[in-house]
Order: C-alpha cells, then structure tokens, then sequence
C-alpha cells in the first residue's frame, strides 16, 4: 500500500486560526493555511541546517505554560 501523497487536515483551536487571519491580513498570504504551510516549512528548514538539538525538557515548560496563559492548553 503506497502512502498517500495528497494533502491531509490538521486541527487548531479555533481562536488560533482566527488571531492568524487577522495577523496575515494584508500581508501576501492567501490563507491562513499558506501561512501555517509556510511557517511549518520555515521551521523545518532552518532546523535541518542548523543541526539544533531538541528542545530541553526546561524549554518544553516554558513553552506548555505559554500556551496555557494564551488558553490553548
């Protein structure tokens, strides 16, 4: 069975999704998914140039309780 090369569906809260609409609004961006897209590839790129460990359990904290204040936890 080969693996599906097509596009699949990632959910976000929705308060994320509209806080992104409105932070790409004007901003060359399409969508919020071809901002989300773009990002994610940003992201992975630049983490495979620079060879960076994971994150530290310590920096895993600060990021969950980040998302907790901003009610996404």
């Amino acid at each position: 069975m080969k693996p599906d090369k097509g596009k699949v569906t990632i959910k976000i809260p929705r308060p994320l999704y509209d806080n992104l609409g409105h932070i790409i609004e004007g901003g060359g961006f399409h969508s919020v998914t071809e901002f989300i897209v773009y990002v994610l590839r940003d992201l992975i790129s630049s983490r495979s140039v620079k060879k960076e460990p994971s994150l530290t359990k310590e920096e895993i904290e600060v990021v969950k309780k980040r998302l907790k204040s901003l009610g996404y936890l």
